[in-house]
């Protein structure tokens, strides 16, 4: 069922000055949105789990968990990566907002702000959003909430279903070696190669989702886990090689200077996939459960050397 076009977006207020988050809850409710306010990172936590706000606004320096740690930690959880954030400082200097934007800040304003100029980003950053919530503009895949009634739509109708959760190893090293625009064509690529193995298992028709960045789910038969994956990571491994430069393929690693001039070496990206199954032994019931299980398996994935497909094989207790 679709939201109603008269519903508020709820927004999370999260500052340790609670004048100033009474001044911007004042504003934004006068404007038509919800409000939620946390004190600090900590709390904010507990509130993005129990309300799902549209939208974050996020102080920079706060107890506990800073704004800087709270967006990191946002946006390394696979249910609240695509949160968008935007990054309350008082101070106007660069450095704060490279910090911001390393840790994933979609937006900034500088204190003391404009409460018209605040208004107006909150607007265009839920827009922007919700526009690349349902496609992906930079694969044409579709994102996050697509994603979500695909794994629902499969629960409802009772079949055995995988999720499985895609990404890049080491893909920071190739945007620290060559730029982001390089690093688009890594994730590019890595659309291209699951897209075609999805194709290629034929049918039932596998699902495809791209939910930011380097990260893909993959939604399909439980037989249908092995073949796609295999086939993605040779296709993706021998694409991504064509994307180094001719040295760094030859070497089989890319050189890095680290913040006191000291070079790093850093192999060449390879895939990392965690897998969650939905059988008769197993069920997931909340495609949220489906996903984090996915999403934990990834992480066990990360720690096998090469690309590494790791699927949940535990069962119900009882």
């Amino acid at each position: 069922m679709e939201p109603a076009e008269d519903q508020r977006d709820l927004i999370l207020v999260v500052d340790d000055d609670e004048d100033i988050a009474r001044f911007v809850e004042f504003n934004l409710e006068l404007h038509g949105f919800d409000v939620v306010r946390a004190s600090d990172g900590q709390e904010a936590l507990e509130l993005v789990e129990q309300r799902r706000p549209d939208l974050a606004i996020v102080d920079l320096m706060m107890p506990r968990i800073d704004g800087l740690e709270l967006t990191r930690r946002l946006r390394a959880n696979p249910l609240t990566t695509a949160l968008p954030v935007i990054m309350l400082t008082a101070k106007g200097m660069t450095v704060d907002k490279v910090h911001g934007l390393t840790a994933g800040a979609d937006d900034y304003v500088i204190k003391p702000f404009d409460t018209a100029e605040l208004i107006a980003r909150v607007s265009s950053t839920l827009r922007r959003n919700k526009e690349f919530r349902e496609v992906s503009p930079l694969t044409g895949l579709p994102g996050n909430s697509r994603v979500r009634r695909e794994i629902t739509d499969r629960i409802r109708s009772g079949v055995d279903y995988a999720v499985g959760y895609v990404d890049i190893d080491r893909f920071k090293s190739v945007n620290d070696r060559y730029g982001f625009s390089r690093g688009d064509e890594f994730i590019a690529a890595l659309a291209r190669s699951l897209h075609r193995a999805v194709v290629a298992v034929g049918l039932p028709p596998a699902f495809l989702g791209h939910i930011g960045g380097d990260d893909f789910v993959i939604v399909c038969a439980p037989d249908q886990v092995r073949p796609i994956t295999e086939r993605a990571v040779v296709d993706f491994e021998k694409a991504a090689d064509d994307l180094y430069d001719p040295q760094d393929r030859g070497r089989g690693y890319v050189e890095l200077q680290d913040r006191r001039g000291n070079v790093q070496r850093a192999n060449l990206v390879t895939l990392s996939i965690g897998v969650s199954m939905s059988v008769v032994e197993r069920r997931f019931t909340n495609p949220m459960d489906a996903i984090a299980v996915a999403s934990e398996m990834k992480s066990l994935a990360k720690r096998q050397p090469g690309s590494y497909v790791a699927v949940d094989r535990r069962r119900a207790a009882g």
